[in-house]
């Protein structure tokens, strides 16, 4: 199969090669993502955060932890399991700013949790 790499860019959301044009239109076949050729800029500044199983993560979104986690500072423990809701999703050591029912706020990294 032939890459269109020099005649489309990569899809802005998930990076596919395989982008095609659909009327004004740039088609991403693998995460159905869709966008004009004059908003490619803007777009592609963003960050998308995905958890240990690839699903892309929202603010707003209810997570799970896969891991136990040890709290520093403390000697408590966020077992597997754990329902999280995501609070703020950042660009940094780690990628989520959330609340945890018993613990309180904390900062996890995204290959702790799955999508709920």
């Amino acid at each position: 199969m032939v890459s269109n790499s020099n005649e489309f860019p990569p899809c802005p959301k998930c990076k596919s090669e395989f982008v095609y044009q659909d009327g004004e239109h740039f088609v991403c076949p693998e995460c159905a993502h869709e966008w004009a050729p004059k908003n490619e800029v803007v777009e592609e500044s963003s960050f998308i955060v995905k958890d240990a199983h690839g699903n892309v993560l929202n603010e707003g979104d209810n997570v799970t932890l896969i891991k136990d986690l040890k709290v520093k500072g403390s000697s408590t423990v966020a077992k597997i399991g754990t329902k999280v809701k995501i609070i703020r999703l950042v660009d940094g050591d780690h990628n989520i700013d959330c609340r945890i029912e018993g613990i309180g706020p904390m900062m996890l990294k995204s290959e702790f949790v799955k999508k709920a």
